[in-house]
């Protein structure tokens, strides 16, 4: 029998889940079924229940749950030896300021301006600063300070690497890989996400696309993550040639937008025949 929690696929039992924790039903369900299917924003207490109670769970969020958020990720990163920027974590500020005396270092190394500043949550773009001076540093990090106040913790600074203002989105549904460059044409937005205006371009660089999305396989075998969208850079900095035409990580992004592949009837269309495949691959 498979159950599936997820609107759009029509399994053998249907459940919606959306806005509650599941309950008693729902754990009779799953421990009844041969197959699970999960919608991208399952909570948490979904998910570890289907996982505890049935052989066969789609997707599979194992890394999301247990790295979670940007920190987490980079945690990820250093224990897949991932190629990534050079990046240090902190869970507040005193962190920082006990670690480095207010100036940022990653791997050892005191970081100059540009760099740039992440909070450990938000998407598209949000709470991602490029950070040109120390004022602008002093100034996220009085913003850091007001979200500590209201429980909102942990950021990261990163190093900067110049890619030409486009970045390369890869993603993964079932067995499926796709990629399409964000470029942004505006030269004062540093970011290339859709949400800051960055246009599609879905041809240029064949063969970088190529390297990302083997990267992304072979990451994806060691993670066994199989529905989700995977942020690269690609440095075009003559200084850093060891980092030219190497595909460097950014962020995973497990809940993403659909306009580079298409809209959401065709992710939808991709997502149904990616998850049959994946069924029938369990027999």
């Amino acid at each position: 029998m498979i159950l599936s929690f997820h609107p759009i696929f029509e399994g053998d039992k249907n459940i919606i889940c959306a806005g509650r924790d599941p309950g008693a039903d729902d754990l009779a369900s799953i421990k009844s079924a041969d197959a699970v299917i999960l919608p991208q924003g399952c909570r948490e207490s979904l998910y570890q229940m289907a996982r505890e109670n049935c052989p066969h769970v789609f997707p599979d969020y194992d890394a999301k749950f247990k790295y979670p958020g940007k920190i987490g990720q980079i945690h990820l990163f250093r224990e897949t030896n991932a190629p990534h920027p050079r990046t240090e974590t902190y869970r507040t500020i005193n962190h920082l300021q006990s670690t480095t005396d207010r100036q940022p270092t990653t791997d050892n190394r005191q970081l100059t301006p540009p760099f740039v500043f992440k909070f450990d949550w938000g998407g598209e773009g949000r709470n991602v600063f490029l950070i040109e001076s120390q004022k602008a540093f002093q100034n996220v990090l009085e913003k850091a300070a007001l979200f500590e106040r209201t429980g909102q913790n942990g950021f990261l600074i990163q190093e900067y690497i110049p890619s030409q203002n486009r970045t390369l989105r890869v993603v993964i549904i079932g067995r499926r890989i796709i990629s399409y460059w964000r470029v942004q044409e505006n030269k004062e937005t540093f970011q290339s996400n859709l949400a800051s205006g960055a246009f599609i371009d879905a041809d240029s660089d064949p063969g970088l696309q190529a390297e990302a999305g083997a990267a992304v396989r072979d990451f994806c075998k060691k993670t066994r993550i199989n529905l989700a969208g995977f942020d690269f850079l690609f440095s075009s900095d003559s200084e850093s040639e060891d980092k030219i035409g190497t595909p460097l990580f950014l962020e995973i992004n497990y809940f993403f937008g659909r306009k580079g592949l298409g809209g959401s009837e065709a992710f939808y269309n991709l997502l149904n025949t990616e998850i049959r495949k994946w069924l029938k691959h369990l027999n």
